[in-house]
């Protein structure tokens, strides 16, 4: 008898039961010779119970017809769900296991692209002070000779050496005004610590003008980033006399704002110089911008107006306006910038959100009057100090972040684009007081 038969055909009845009790009594009274009747019934019981024992997994189940047959087919259909149910598993865990890895993948690519992108912004970082030290340069050697010069040989820094620090920074363009808090600052930390050396002397001038410039509410700025605007473009008018930079800063500044995927607009409103308007034109052109521009002579108002207009409708995210550069004691030209911002104002009440101030950081003083003149002429939110590489008055920008209520924003020190830098106090004075 095959395996299915044997496993799978009809379920034994009762009647084969009994015929098989009978042919095992049979088998026993032949085999069993001599035994009693109940020796040989118990024999019979024995030999019955192992045979029902053998024949206990194909008798019917309860509730199931005795003569039902359990088919090949039948088992196979009860398998199939079964199989089923654990390939749909399998594949799910096949799945899961998938994703992991393609989970772990990505987590290993964003790993190394964090990486990636970390080292260059440290290169950056870098880059940026290595600019900056030396764009000042000859500004930090100029006051570190002076500072040893009045240190050198002393054994403690008494009032002399406090007078001849105090001529060394004034020398570095530091306003007195300002130098005077300083050494205030100084003796204060000198009545409690006797400072001997140059090194120790430097530590603790970078320590009290960072803290003087804290206290003023000096800001620190850390990235080109724009001010929230409610959904309009930023909007900045320029300001500043001719020759400090302003073109040149406005332009750098369009790169600086397209690299971090702004869309700019700038606006050649410094119509009575043809110069002027060539110059930016050719910094558009350079960085990439659309320009507004008309001809010599127009209305610097209606230039930028037409500006602000534009930019609205092109969807621009920073619109810059440049302005006419004549001397800042001539009262007309502050009337114009009054004329400028109020047609800007009919268009939104906000605009312009800052007017910043150039100044040429290599005059010193010079471009300390220029501050304190147009400050007082017109609203003045921001200042840029350009031309601090190759000069040795870089104190200058100390004695504008002291007096001023207005915060230095930016700084240029040097022609390239990415050498317009935004100001940090604590960066200034460490590369201005570095060794």
């Amino acid at each position: 008898m095959g395996f299915f038969d044997k496993l799978w055909g009809r379920k034994p009845k009762k009647e084969e039961i009994d015929e098989e009790k009978d042919a095992l009594k049979k088998d026993a009274l032949q085999e069993e010779e001599g035994l009693d009747a109940n020796e040989l019934e118990e024999v019979i019981e024995e030999q019955l119970d192992e045979t029902v024992e053998e024949l206990a997994p194909y008798m019917p189940k309860e509730n199931i017809p005795t003569d039902e047959l359990v088919t090949e087919e039948v088992v196979q259909n009860a398998i199939e769900p079964i199989e089923e149910h654990q390939t749909e598993k399998l594949e799910i865990v096949e799945d899961v296991l998938a994703e992991k890895e393609e989970l772990e993948e990505e987590v290993q690519d964003e790993a190394i692209e964090e990486v990636q992108i970390e080292a260059v912004v440290a290169e950056a970082k870098e880059q940026k002070k290595e600019d900056l030290n030396k764009g000042l340069k000859k500004s930090s050697q100029s006051i570190f000779a002076r500072i040893t010069k009045a240190v050198a040989g002393k054994d403690i820094v008494d009032d002399e050496v406090l007078d001849d620090i105090e001529e060394a920074l004034v020398a570095c363009d530091i306003s007195v005004d300002t130098v005077i808090k300083i050494i205030e600052r100084l003796e204060a930390r000198v009545a409690k610590d006797k400072y001997l050396s140059v090194k120790e002397v430097y530590v603790m001038l970078k320590e009290e003008i960072i803290e003087m410039l804290t206290e003023n509410n000096t800001p620190d700025y850390t990235s080109f980033d724009i001010p929230i605007t409610n959904g309009c473009p930023y909007i900045m008018l320029v300001v500043g006399v001719n020759g400090a930079g302003k073109t040149t800063t406005i332009g750098k500044l369009a790169h600086q704002f397209k690299k971090l995927g702004k869309k700019v607009i700038v606006g050649a409103a410094d119509t009575f110089r043809a110069a002027a308007v060539e110059q930016l034109d050719e910094w558009a052109k350079l960085v990439d911008v659309p320009i507004i521009k008309q001809k010599t002579g127009a209305d610097p108002a209606a230039v930028a107006y037409d500006s602000v207009q534009a930019g609205l409708a092109q969807g621009a995210d920073v619109i810059i306006v440049d302005t006419a550069g004549r001397l800042h004691n001539k009262k007309h030209l502050m009337d114009e910038l009054t004329k400028i911002k109020r047609v800007m104002k009919k268009v939104d009440s906000d605009f312009p959100h800052d007017v910043m101030l150039v100044v040429d950081g290599s005059t010193g003083q010079n471009a300390l009057l220029q501050a304190k003149a147009f400050t007082k002429a017109t609203e003045v939110t921001c200042i840029a100090v350009t031309k601090l590489d190759g000069t040795a008055k870089g104190g200058a920008v100390i004695a504008i972040a002291d007096q001023f209520k207005v915060p230095i924003k930016y700084i240029g020190v040097g022609e390239g684009a990415e050498q317009l830098q935004v100001f940090n106090k604590k960066e200034y004075v460490d590369s201005l007081f570095s060794d």
